[in-house]
């Protein structure tokens, strides 16, 4: 688990790699506490328990004239020291990545005779929802390296209490193709919409780089829920430059859970959706 220091305290031997309402219990569910104890050379449950239920919030911050770097998670997250491990692993992964072409880059500049503008990577993890089985988290990462202007992108992650792993939301469905189909026409018909929210019209012209809807599995999927029990809406993440150009911004639509979607689920996941009426 990761506790907030200033940034010196709080990577020193860091190493490997890795909106919608919910609830969650600050002690770890049955589930989580049977498979744990099954885990070979595991620690007690009762020691697990006891660090993990008042696990802080992660948030690292590091800015300098050479990068500006920073990443956070919630304490949902931080509670699950698998997870906490994962995430801490994919920071640190990050920073070594940001780093490495800063330096690159601001070495290029000095020999170039041109001014280095500092890089930045800033990746705020957030709860979505969870429900008994899934902790379901967001991401939104905002990049810089130099150029005309920055770059927003999204990332996801579900974490499955039953397994005790960490998931991304298109695993819980019989394959890409069959959650297209089911969500296919809510998707495209949701991106229409929010263009003409922000004044666009769509460019469906032939020949056009955005006259096609694009697949909806190859944008960021966040599963949600309305009770905390059951995934039963989802969010639909779209960077920049996939529907429109960069001054459009990104988009983020939300897909409901029907029928047809829940029948999209693998028969493992299926108990744990539920369709609207």
């Amino acid at each position: 688990m990761t506790i907030s220091k200033p940034w010196r305290n709080a990577i020193p031997l860091l190493a490997g790699t890795l909106l919608l309402a919910g609830c969650s219990d600050d002690e770890p569910t049955k589930a989580e506490k049977v498979a744990a104890a099954s885990v070979p050379g595991a620690p007690s449950q009762g020691a697990a328990d006891e660090a993990a239920k008042d696990a802080p919030a992660s948030n690292v911050r590091e800015s300098g004239d050479l990068v500006d770097f920073a990443y956070s998670y919630p304490a949902d997250a931080a509670r699950i020291p698998e997870l906490a491990k994962a995430l801490d692993g994919d920071r640190a992964a990050k920073r070594e990545a940001l780093i490495a072409a800063a330096k690159r880059d601001k070495a290029a500049a000095e020999k170039g005779g041109y001014p280095y503008r500092a890089h930045s990577h800033r990746q705020t993890w957030q709860r979505v929802t969870d429900t008994r089985r899934f902790l379901s988290l967001s991401a939104e990462i905002e990049t810089y390296a130099g150029g005309a202007h920055g770059m927003q992108t999204f990332d996801t992650l579900v974490w499955d209490r039953s397994r005790r792993e960490q998931r991304k939301p298109l695993d819980l469905f019989r394959s890409s193709e069959a959650f297209d189909a089911a969500v296919g026409d809510a998707f495209c018909a949701g991106i229409k919409r929010a263009k003409a929210a922000k004044g666009m019209v769509a460019d469906e012209a032939p020949g056009s780089p955005f006259a096609k809807c694009p697949p909806a599995s190859a944008q960021t999927v966040w599963l949600g829920s309305s009770d905390g029990r059951y995934i039963d809406r989802m969010t639909i993440a779209i960077a920049p430059y996939e529907v429109g150009p960069y001054a459009e911004g990104s988009y983020k639509i939300n897909v409901p859970v029907t029928g047809p979607v829940v029948k999209a689920v693998k028969d493992e996941f299926a108990r744990d959706f539920l369709p609207i009426n």
